[in-house]
């Protein structure tokens, strides 16, 4: 017998009912029962996440992650820091959680990987230095 999946607004065996992506900063909510009652109605993985939600800079830096790959090689990478530095001027530093945030948003959409050493990595665990690549 075929085992067909299930959405992840459906319950497994366990009553698990999968993850979601935070909507402001793209990291991994996992499913917990304190949200069964409203699973379908979390956007946000945090207080913090809930109340910045995302704005003009947010948007503004996928755009610039974008343009600045489309502008280079199929294979090449960029920085979280170029998009920061190609919008923030001087105060450049101050985005660095911001575009990190909108490339993870971009990896939950499929519209980026992130990588570390070469390898593509979860963008909800990764620490350190990353690099953002269009997917392969």
């Amino acid at each position: 017998m075929a085992h067909r999946q299930r959405t992840p607004a459906e319950p497994d065996a366990a009553g698990d009912r999968g993850d979601k992506t935070c909507a402001s900063c793209g990291r991994r909510i996992q499913w917990r029962a304190k949200w069964a009652k409203n699973w379908d109605a979390v956007k946000y993985c945090s207080d913090a996440c809930r109340s910045h939600r995302i704005d003009d800079t947010d948007l503004r830096l996928e755009e610039t992650i974008a343009t600045l790959l489309a502008a280079r090689a199929q294979d090449a990478t960029i920085c979280p820091s170029d998009a920061a530095r190609a919008i923030g001027g001087e105060e450049w530093r101050d985005l660095m959680e911001p575009s990190r945030r909108a490339a993870r948003r971009m990896v939950a959409r499929g519209d980026l990987e992130i990588t570390q050493g070469g390898s593509v990595v979860d963008p909800s665990t990764a620490k350190g230095p990353i690099r953002l690549r269009r997917p392969r």
